[in-house]
């Protein structure tokens, strides 16, 4: 299989955890016999430093020409004075939308080696933590109209939270699919008993559920569900909710599962086409000293191989070996416990690509 994978290193910890990311992805080209061709994209704070704006023509083409984006991180207080309107966070918003992914799939899945990372309580974790937030991403309060005015000698601010019915439709088709391969469970969370948009929301997840009859839905208001997500986690499998309730919600969902360093996305759209990222930010504070955990930007890599390019297999090698990595010991300084053995950015990759080589097809 030949492939052109879109390369966006970005900012802070990004070009560090992306590196390892393309060493498995060698690997896997080795062992499979595959070509994947990788171009450099410069987007976010180091684009606002080079060119002046985060996301300049060439690299938005460059994605577009791509069969695949892998995105590090971006952004970072460097950039916190700089015009809103060409902030780092702009590139991700940018290219989400002209490339229209507007579903993303947010695992929040603990490993059993790292049960005792997870704040929760022990009794809690035991009973399993394993779902996939799908996250409307490209509507909503985030891309609605904005306007900041003075009303009576005051400043007012407001942003519009808009959804239509087709762009429900679609995210609802992505999280009843998405549950059909795994346990058959939707939830769908909203604040229908206050916002006409989660009304809206609530009417045509329940029309497209009967398309589904294989899988359950019932509906669960957001507020509830932040509750529910620290408070028996093993009772999800798919929750499905609109871009600003699901920010929040997969963040906290992450935090549970022990570190923010280890959980992968991904965000799709109605062509094979995607992009991946870990989903932790940038992390200046550590940048350039080859501590940062490389495993989230490494599992990335592995669902960009099963949801853009359908190499499942390969999918599940690359988080075998993570799984096995970490029974044998090896941690990095985010998960760093006593009597297993510390690892640095790039030695975290060279032992993921060593298992790798050693596992049996």
């Amino acid at each position: 299989m030949e492939k052109r994978i879109a390369l966006i290193e970005g900012d802070g910890i990004g070009p560090e955890i992306l590196a390892e990311a393309v060493k498995v992805l060698r690997c896997i080209e080795e062992r499979y016999g595959h070509h994947f061709t990788y171009v450099p994209v410069c987007a976010g704070g180091c684009a606002i430093d080079r060119y002046g704006t985060s996301l300049p023509k060439e690299s938005l083409e460059a994605c577009l020409d791509s069969d695949s984006v892998l995105l590090a991180a971006v952004g970072g207080p460097k950039w916190d004075g700089v015009d809103p309107s060409i902030r780092p966070e702009k590139a991700l918003l940018a290219i989400r939308k002209e490339l229209g992914l507007y579903a993303n799939l947010r695992p929040a899945r603990i490993f059993s080696q790292l049960k005792h990372a997870s704040p929760l309580k022990e009794s809690i974790v035991e009973k399993g933590i394993d779902f996939m937030v799908v996250r409307e991403l490209i509507g909503g309060v985030y891309f609605g109209e904005k306007k900041t005015e003075t009303v009576e000698g005051e400043l007012r601010a407001s942003d519009q939270m808009a959804y239509s019915e087709h762009e429900i439709r679609r995210i609802a088709h992505t999280a009843f699919q998405t549950a059909r391969k795994r346990n058959g469970r939707v939830i769908s969370v909203d604040k229908a008993n206050v916002l006409d948009t989660s009304r809206l929301w609530r009417k045509v997840v329940h029309e497209v559920a009967q398309e589904y009859p294989d899988v359950s839905c019932t509906d669960m208001l957001v507020d509830n569900a932040a509750m529910q997500i620290v408070k028996d986690p093993s009772q999800f499998d798919v929750l499905v909710t609109e871009n600003m309730f699901g920010d929040i919600l997969s963040d906290e969902a992450s935090m549970i599962t022990g570190s923010i360093g280890l959980i992968p996305s991904a965000s799709l759209g109605e062509s094979r086409r995607g992009m991946y990222e870990p989903i932790h930010g940038s992390a200046p504070d550590i940048a350039g000293k080859n501590i940062a955990n490389p495993i989230g930007m490494i599992l990335s890599a592995g669902l960009m191989l099963k949801y853009a390019f359908d190499l499942d297999e390969e999918q599940k090698r690359i988080e075998d070996a993570v799984e096995q990595v970490l029974s044998d010991g090896y941690r990095c300084a985010d998960i760093m416990e006593e009597g297993k053995t510390q690892l640095s950015c790039s030695e975290m990759g060279d032992q993921i690509v060593k298992t790798i080589r050693t596992m049996s097809r």
